[in-house]
């Protein structure tokens, strides 16, 4: 049976402004629709990651944050302002590393800084040459030899440099070797503490989330399927199973039907049949379940939980 505590769950709303809002955002392209009602909040301080599959219409939000296009209907703020209102003041607050690095590849980075840095009113040029000695990157070579790990770190480096308030990366990590990733990942975390910036950190990658984000964002079809922090996300989706041998065919573990516990999937596995359930976010934290005889719980993992809700949007 499942059982449900008669004390309120309590939540505790955020009071500061948000450093970053989107509020129904839609854009199209032609025919396509890639962004149809995005809704997400970022405050200040925390690191926030933005996950979503390849296709989901991440990188088209990045470039409305950037103001490089322009959104059909919503409103997006950024540091309590309409991007219309001061584009070019807005994105002199902010630090960008884009996923594809495209730098003039004679340049080196001593000359790149003195091509950047004029367009930053903050920029700290002391910062800078620290950040180069700190990521191992010689200031004298020219960019177009440096490996893509390189010049991520280069531009990690340009981003931090400005002493920007908000940090916004955009699958910084793509063809990146596991070490590199991990490394990288490491730096933005420890650099980001260090000033008190808030991150937005796009990517498709889970592990990337779990390491280094306070609160996340699932976007799927261009809209926002879940906004909160991991381990609410984690604990709302559950997964039973029984052997094969044992199932009743329409059985499930537990009081199912009674508590609207939505069924994300089921299906035979290795002998077994599972169910996965998704817990009404009214009830999850203090729901527990014991299940009927012979369902077992199975562990799941981010990625798993992922999967089912992408999978069911």
């Amino acid at each position: 049976m499942i059982e449900i505590s008669d004390s309120p769950v309590l939540v505790q709303p955020r009071t500061d402004n948000p450093v970053l809002r989107m509020h129904e955002v839609q854009k199209s392209f032609g025919n396509l629709k890639v962004l149809d009602g995005l809704s997400l909040d970022v405050f200040p301080g925390e690191v926030f990651g933005f996950l979503g599959r390849n296709g989901a219409g991440k990188s088209t939000a990045i470039r409305l944050l950037m103001g490089i296009t322009q959104a059909d209907a919503g409103q997006i703020s950024l540091f309590g302002s309409s991007l219309k209102s001061d584009l070019i003041g807005i994105r002199q607050k902010i630090g960008y590393v884009a996923q594809d690095q495209n730098m003039y590849p004679w340049m080196t980075p001593k000359v790149l800084s003195k091509f950047v840095r004029g367009f930053y009113p903050s920029w700290d040029e002391a910062r800078y040459q620290q950040l180069l000695g700190d990521f191992q990157l010689p200031p004298k070579r020219r960019i177009g030899t440096f490996s893509g790990g390189m010049k991520a770190k280069l531009a990690l480096s340009l981003a931090l440099a400005s002493r920007p308030q908000l940090l916004i990366l955009d699958e910084p990590t793509a063809g990146m070797d596991p070490v590199a990733r991990r490394e990288f990942l490491d730096l933005v975390r420890e650099q980001t503490m260090n000033d008190g910036a808030t991150t937005f950190f796009s990517t498709h990658l889970i592990d990337e989330i779990e390491a280094i984000a306070d609160r996340i964002a699932i976007v799927e079809s261009g809209k926002t399927v879940y906004d909160g922090a991991l381990d609410p996300l984690r604990n709302s989706i559950k997964s039973w199973s029984i052997p094969i041998n044992q199932y009743v065919a329409g059985d499930m573990p537990g009081d199912f039907v009674n508590h609207r516990l939505k069924l994300l999937k089921q299906g035979e596995r290795q002998g077994r049949w599972v169910v996965t359930l998704q817990f009404p976010e009214s009830v999850m934290a203090s729901l527990s379940m014991h299940p009927s005889e012979g369902w077992i719980n199975e562990p799941m993992t981010l990625e798993d939980v992922f999967i089912a809700i992408v999978a069911n949007t």
